[in-house]
């Protein structure tokens, strides 16, 4: 074959080449886009108290997340509380739990009649919700599914009905599925 026969060969295939993909790439699909719901990371994960650490943080951790000067851990187990002591005398009471057959939607069910204000939010590819309810004082919990139930850190300003806690028990239930990656 000639050069020119093989490049007018050539530039025909082409040339169909990019019809065929322009034409491809020009469907239009209906609908309207959503978020895919990802599965949990790992399904077979325990979120429990292990090797002196809670939800896999350990004391310094949950310390340094919320910027407390002192920490103190008078209870673990199923539940782990806190009391944390922050700059300007402010006393910060915190609680992880780990609800190893929990729903997500139970335990938004539980904060909703119970009087919260419920948001739900996505954390670090789990489903979450905050609920705020101030009762005794400013106070937060942030719930996600994990594992093979629910996480939730709970965070409440002793005493006080100012500042955010949610923006605390946010925090700490991302450090919690960070260090599930």
């Amino acid at each position: 074959m000639s050069r020119r026969v093989v490049s007018a060969l050539t530039v025909a295939v082409a040339g169909v080449l990019v019809t065929a993909t322009a034409g491809g790439c020009a469907h239009t699909v209906g609908g309207v886009a959503q978020r895919q719901e990802g599965s949990v990371p790992d399904p077979d994960r325990s979120y429990g108290y292990v090797d002196d650490r809670c939800g896999l943080l350990d004391d310094s951790t949950v310390q340094a997340t919320l910027g407390a000067d002192d920490v103190i851990r008078p209870f673990s187990g199923a539940v782990c509380q806190y009391i944390l002591s922050r700059p300007g005398a402010v006393t910060v009471d915190v609680t992880f739990s780990w609800f190893d057959t929990g729903s997500l939607a139970r335990e938004r069910e539980v904060a909703a009649a119970r009087g919260a204000v419920v948001k739900d939010t996505v954390l670090e590819r789990h489903q979450a919700f905050s609920a705020r309810r101030d009762v005794t004082g400013a106070a937060c919990s942030a719930t996600a599914a994990a594992g093979t139930g629910v996480l939730s850190w709970w965070v409440q300003y002793r005493g006080r009905k100012t500042g955010d806690p949610c923006v605390d028990a946010v925090k700490l239930l991302t450090a919690t599925l960070r260090s599930d990656m």
